[in-house]
């Protein structure tokens, strides 16, 4: 991917689209669950972000882990070709359109928190030996990378700890990654300082470009000025709507504030989406003001 060429508009909130669509995505596989049961809409919400203006498509393997998939009794071998399968159905989108701009598949690999799906993506500190966390996110990485993606995105990560796993895993993987952090004001979700999150991507050459995603949009402006610092880095944001996620009761709640994504640019941002609750006519609005 060429940095250099302006910001890159990412796309929005896959999971949102595919609800918006009519799909029940309480299960705990989340938007995973769909590679199975319903590819083709996978495919559909990701064209439409791309005619919207995104560049970058993130794929529907977030929640998608070994262990995640056995709890549903699928076997290492299906669980595999679905991963597989989440970049093939992003390429499959980008393919439907005209060839009139370069496109790229970002491959998403969610935190351990989002396998357990009791909203700990917002919490980190999970108590397990960092060993383990690598140990839970190489397999996948592996998978992802064989399906030829343009990049990985480690994303919505919420602990220092975490990361130090993550970049021990993509050592040898040959696919470069983005790594986001989730926040909460200059600190991780798990409390560390945003700094210290940062200086794990510093001397890491798999890791491309950092930053901060599923976050307050209010959060993001200062997050990449720390990050450009601290990194010398790419920098990718991409916030949630500006609704808040209860945890408990599993839904969203009070106002979107989304608005004025090109401050970002303005902060010094390279790659520019939204997560959760953005969609693709948030991205089209997105695109346009940043031209």
């Amino acid at each position: 991917m060429d940095f250099g060429t302006g910001p890159l508009v990412l796309d929005g909130g896959l999971a949102t689209e595919l609800e918006a669509r009519g799909h029940d995505l309480s299960d705990d596989l989340w938007s995973a669950r769909l590679l199975t049961d319903a590819p083709d809409e996978i495919t559909a919400a990701h064209e439409a972000f791309f005619r919207a203006g995104a560049v970058i498509a993130t794929t529907a393997s977030y929640q998608a882990s070994f262990a995640g998939f056995a709890a549903r009794g699928i076997g290492r071998g299906q669980a595999a070709a679905l991963m597989r399968r989440s970049v093939e159905l992003a390429a499959a989108a980008r393919d439907r359109l005209p060839q009139d701009r370069p496109r790229w598949i970002a491959a998403s690999v969610g935190p351990y928190g989002a396998m357990l799906a009791d909203g700990s993506e917002y919490r980190g500190r999970y108590g397990l030996p960092t060993a383990d966390l690598v140990g839970f996110h190489r397999p996948r990485l592996e998978v992802l990378a064989a399906a030829a993606p343009d990049l990985l995105a480690l994303e919505t990560v919420p602990d220092v700890q975490e990361g130090v796993a993550l970049a021990e895993a993509l050592d040898g993987i040959g696919v470069p990654a983005w790594l986001s952090y989730t926040v909460d004001g200059d600190r991780t979700r798990a409390g560390q300082p945003l700094a210290e999150a940062f200086e794990v991507a510093r001397d890491h050459d798999g890791i491309v470009a950092v930053g901060v995603n599923c976050c307050s949009p209010d959060d993001a402006g200062p997050a990449i000025a720390l990050a450009r610092r601290i990194t010398g880095k790419p920098v990718v944001v991409y916030p949630n709507s500006g609704e808040t996620w209860d945890a408990r009761r599993r839904q969203w709640t009070g106002p979107s504030r989304f608005g004025e994504p090109a401050r970002w640019v303005d902060a010094g941002a390279s790659i520019v989406g939204g997560c959760c609750r953005v969609r693709p006519a948030d991205i089209a609005a997105l695109a346009a003001a940043i031209g």
